[in-house]
């Protein structure tokens, strides 16, 4: 059974529609949300150890994470951070806090995702939501304005003041 262009028009209407960008944007948020709140289960001690590391800056080295630096002071908080997990009684937020607190307080590299930080992670992503809806309402109103055909009348009014400018310059 073959489709009549008339049919294919008018589904491809449907679909380029508000109803298909509604569904579009609904199955984003789904895939975000799942994405952020998708727990990758239990880490083992080491896989949490790593995780805190990463979190912190170095505090001897510049723009390096704990994790990553070689330097003795890297190495010790790292050591101290295993010695924190395998007492069993520190959340990472707790040992992460417990770190900052020490002479020297380390800082994080990494913003939380509440307070005031959270706007680190939020700015970027509603400005893009701005700049997408800013585009398409500009997209629309230049679409609109190409679709705009002149009349008769507006061509006879050009073609009047082009032979009024014509005659004023010869003359």
């Amino acid at each position: 059974m073959t489709s009549t262009p008339q049919q294919t028009s008018s589904w491809n209407r449907r679909v380029k529609g508000r109803a298909g960008w509604i569904t579009l944007g609904v199955i984003v948020v789904i895939a975000l949300i799942i994405g952020t709140a998708r727990s990758t289960g239990p880490l083992t001690d080491d896989d949490r150890a790593d995780s805190i590391a990463q979190q912190l800056a170095c505090p001897v080295c510049d723009g390096e994470s704990v994790f990553e630096s070689q330097s003795f002071a890297a190495i010790n908080l790292r050591n101290q951070i295993k010695s924190l997990i395998q007492q069993g009684t520190f959340t990472d937020d707790e040992i992460v806090a417990y770190i900052e607190q020490q002479p020297g307080g380390q800082t994080q590299l990494v913003p939380k995702g509440s307070g005031f930080e959270a706007l680190v992670w939020a700015l970027p992503v509603a400005g893009l939501v701005v700049a997408v809806v800013g585009l398409t309402i500009a997209f629309r109103r230049w679409k609109m304005a190409a679709d705009t055909v002149p009349s008769d009348d507006d061509r006879a009014l050009v073609a009047a003041a082009m032979r009024s400018d014509s005659e004023q310059s010869s003359g």
